[in-house]
């Protein structure tokens, strides 16, 4: 980077990126895994999932809020060498470093079918939107505090604990309308033409 300055991506950007493949694949793996009968019957599976997808979207939806928080406490704003990534990147990334995990997790759903159907499909339906809902709670913390979160780059390589992990050191914080991406990590509304 040019002048000490630094590579960031948007901490709700980094959250959201697994949100549509894991709830995709989960949808799929379940739709798939009902099909056979498995050892316990559909009908349990079915329950067995609709409990996982439950417990998922808290557990993911609510860990680690803390480390978030204090991290945002702290969050020193950007320099003006800081160059900012853009949402479309960061997913990519993102979806890049765990393409293996995801299709890992996608083959094991679909084999623990034939056990329990539809039920670890579920599961990863569920954790894709507690990942929906974690990048909706920070885009609420972003609104209110009027500042977009962010995290160096070089310090989501290798995709260990992503936006939070134990690599992560301190966000940085710019104002609400720095980026491409509007609070919470969805794509920004272009305003209608008249």
């Amino acid at each position: 980077m040019t002048r000490g300055g630094q590579g960031l991506a948007r901490v709700a950007v980094v959250v959201r990126a697994g949100a549509a493949p894991l709830w995709w694949l989960g949808v799929v793996a379940a739709g798939i895994g009902s099909l056979p009968p498995g050892l316990t019957g559909r009908r349990i599976g079915l329950l067995a999932g609709a409990a996982l997808f439950v417990l998922a979207t808290a557990a993911v939806a609510y860990g680690r809020r803390k480390r978030y928080v204090t991290l945002a406490a702290c969050a020193a704003r950007a320099g003006k060498h800081d160059i900012l990534q853009d949402r479309a990147v960061t997913s990519r990334n993102w979806r890049r470093h765990h393409r293996w995990w995801l299709v890992l997790a996608f083959l094991a759903a679909l084999g623990s079918a034939f056990a329990v159907p539809a039920a670890a499909g579920l599961l990863l339906a569920g954790c894709g939107a507690g990942l929906w809902l974690k990048a909706a709670w920070l885009g609420r913390r972003e609104r209110a505090d009027e500042v977009l979160l962010w995290v160096r780059v070089d310090w989501l390589r290798g995709g260990a604990g992503g936006a939070a992990g134990k690599r992560v050191k301190a966000y940085r914080s710019t104002g609400i309308a720095a980026g491409d991406a509007a609070p919470g990590g969805a794509r920004k509304k272009t305003p209608a033409l008249v």
